[in-house]
Order: structure tokens, then C-alpha cells, then sequence
């Protein structure tokens, strides 16, 4: 299935790499914003809100695994970083920042169009199939708006902690374990990424304003996974 129209943001500061995106992008009918700096993606991102991003990572004015953690910390859109970078603790760290995928240069024009259409389709059948609004206790998730509020007032999370807590919102009662989040929410089966889900976990458990030590709506169940507990 080819996704035509799709906004594509392309993060990259070189010049021959960037015109032959733009041209491969555009042929197979997407709609390209070339910038060449990470301040500059950031404006397009908050203010265009295109459908996916491909972010180089060497850029000129700030790094690009900062640059990501920055667009998820104002944006949900879907991030397929380009990097030369090829080791597994790399590639973690930048999935664990926020990326949705990751191709390794150089890579093909065919490559890079299965990426993207494969990013817009689980991003489009996410969308379609979430439902209108999640009530647990006082916490509403609006998972097409994503937004969360908890006894009415408005919660700020990343893109990956407003993941979590909605796959968990949608199975109340039922212990998740770390290596399920780890494949459903993050896309990746590595063991040994526990610690991950855990900070995440944590940064969630701060926002309801719980603790370990006192859940409300987070309950670890030991040597398992968690819980979400309507408190009610």
C-alpha cells in the first residue's frame, strides 16, 4: 500500500543526499519539507505538523538524538532516523529517545519508501482504531487527541510515556509484563532493556503524582510487570 500526500519533514544538511530525497520522495507522491538544521525542524514541526519526519543525525547546530528528544517533547509525529551509527547500544538509545524506526546509511531510495509507508501504516491504523476516550478513575485519555487529564486538569507526557500509559489504560486489571510493553509500545524484542520501561514507569508514577512505594493507578507486580488499577 503506498500512502501519496503524506507531509514528509527531511532533517539533512547535506545537499547531494537531500536532492535525491527529495526527488525520490516526491516521485512516489509525497509532499518533502527539506531543512537543513534541527532549530529549523523543530519551528516546521510545531508549526506545519507534518505526517513524518526523517531525521539525519549529523547535524550542524545540535545533535540529532537531542534534536529528537526535543520534537517528541512538543509532538507525536513519527521519526525515522538516518544515521551512520550501526551499534545495537546506539540504535537502542535512539528508540528509547523516541524514533519509531531507523535506516543505516547509505541507503536505497526503495529502502527508505518501505520505511516510511510501513511507519504510516501503523501510525494510520493506530489513529483508526483508537477509541474516542479512556476513563480510568479520575484519568481521561483521549488517545485520538492524545491528550491526558487527570482530575480535569491537563497532564504533559512524551510521546512514548502517553504510549505506555494507554496501553496499560486499555487493559485495566491485567499485568503487562516489561517485555510485552517492550515489543508492543517500543516495536523491539531485545532483552534487557527492562531498566527502560522502569524510567519510564517512574516519570509516569511522578506525573499521577504516586510513588512506587503508594500506587494509585501503577502497580508493580514483582518480578512480573504492572498493573493499571482504576483507584476506585
Amino acid at each position: 500500500m503506498v500512502f501519496a500526500m503524506a507531509l514528509i519533514l527531511l532533517v539533512e544538511d547535506d545537499r547531494n543526499i537531500t536532492a535525491a530525497m527529495v526527488r525520490a520522495l516526491t516521485d512516489a507522491g509525497h509532499v518533502v519539507r527539506p531543512v537543513g538544521q534541527a532549530t529549523e525542524a523543530l519551528k516546521v514541526v510545531t508549526e506545519d505538523q507534518p505526517d513524518l519526519v526523517i531525521l539525519d543525525l549529523g547535524l550542524p547546530d545540535i545533535d540529532g538524538t537531542d534534536a529528537l528528544r526535543m520534537m517528541r517533547s512538543v509532538s507525536a509525529v513519527p521519526v525515522i532516523v538516518a544515521t551512520a551509527r550501526r551499534s545495537e547500544a546506539d540504535i537502542i538509545a535512539l528508540l528509547s529517545a523516541g524514533a519509531d524506526d531507523y535506516v543505516t546509511k547509505p541507503f536505497s531510495s526503495g529502502h527508505i519508501l518501505a520505511r516510511i509507508n510501513a511507519v504510516l501504516r501503523r501510525t494510520q491504523a493506530a489513529v483508526a482504531q483508537a477509541p474516542t476516550v479512556i476513563i480510568v478513575g479520575d484519568l481521561e485519555i483521549n488517545p485520538r487527541q492524545r491528550r491526558v487529564a487527570l482530575g480535569g486538569q491537563a497532564l504533559q507526557l512524551t510521546r512514548r510515556e502517553f504510549d505506555v500509559l494507554t496501553y496499560l489504560a486499555e487493559r485495566v486489571g491485567q499485568v503487562i509484563s516489561r517485555r510485552e510493553l517492550l515489543t508492543e509500545v517500543w516495536n523491539q524484542s531485545r532483552i534487557g532493556e527492562e531498566q527502560t520501561i522502569d524510567v519510564h514507569i517512574s516519570w509516569l508514577r511522578r506525573k499521577l503524582g504516586e510513588t512506587a512505594a503508594a500506587p494509585r493507578y501503577l502497580h508493580t507486580v514483582r518480578g512480573v510487570g504492572v498493573m493499571m488499577v482504576d483507584p476506585r
